[in-house]
């Protein structure tokens, strides 16, 4: 039996919960087989209708957000199409970046053929910015591909436009993708990751959501733990969350 879902707000508008990694927000040509998707869990864990405000990808943990309305996901989609949303993001990486920096990188709209078969990917490139603060260095005294030794950080990451795969796509064009990222990843080190350290998601969590409030419109703040295996990963690296 699949364990409740983390509620981290939720008032007469809406309901945000800390989403698990590896379960979709909703059903989904991705994977017709699966059944349990956020969006039904939760409909049926507080007994009312939910609507979602936006998406994380399969893979990433942390802070989602749903109307209690269709008014109110409408808004907040208008929210974040307009981008006065703030987002912040964990993830830990292959390699050393810069003590911080801004990827400014427009990306070609990305269409999965299963999710999107009628999607093209002949539309121009589209704005795509993304600041990130490293947080935490370390190297490790194993060897994957051409290296004596390996490194990896911990990051914060705040998009500041809201493309499909935007985190991932950048930092995997920066030479330093997330560890445990399938599609945009180094699968050297993913294998390594998950068949030596026994770390099987994707290292990238939403650990913070601020956006206006729907009746009110003061700015509502919501924040989320990375989880118990992303911490247990960051330990294992020695990669301090403090």
């Amino acid at each position: 039996m699949t364990a409740e879902l983390e509620i981290l707000h939720r008032d007469d508008e809406c309901v945000a919960v800390n989403k698990p990694p590896g379960m979709l927000v909703h059903r989904s040509r991705v994977d017709t087989r699966e059944d349990e998707n956020v969006l039904t869990l939760l409909r049926d864990q507080i007994g009312q209708w939910v609507y979602a405000a936006h998406r994380l990808d399969r893979g990433t943990s942390g802070v989602l957000l749903f109307g209690l309305s269709s008014d109110a996901a409408r808004f907040f989609a208008d929210e974040f199409e307009q981008r006065r949303v703030q987002k912040e993001y964990l993830a830990i990486v292959r390699g050393w970046p810069r003590d911080s920096g801004l990827i400014d990188r427009p990306l070609t709209p990305w269409f999965d053929r299963i999710s999107d078969p009628h999607g093209g990917k002949a539309k121009p490139a589209q704005e795509a910015v993304t600041e990130y603060e490293t947080l935490d260095r370390c190297e490790c005294d194993w060897s994957i591909g051409p290296y004596e030794r390996s490194r990896y950080s911990l990051i914060r990451l705040h998009p500041l436009t809201g493309r499909r795969h935007q985190i991932r796509r950048h930092l995997n064009g920066a030479a330093h993708p997330i560890i445990g990222d399938v599609r945009h990843g180094d699968h050297r080190h993913n294998h390594y990751f998950r068949d030596t350290l026994g770390i099987d998601r994707m290292l990238l969590a939403s650990v913070r959501l601020e956006i206006r409030h729907p009746s009110s419109g003061k700015r509502l703040a919501i924040n989320a733990s990375p989880g118990d295996d992303f911490k247990a990963a960051a330990g294992q690296l020695g990669l301090s969350l403090s």
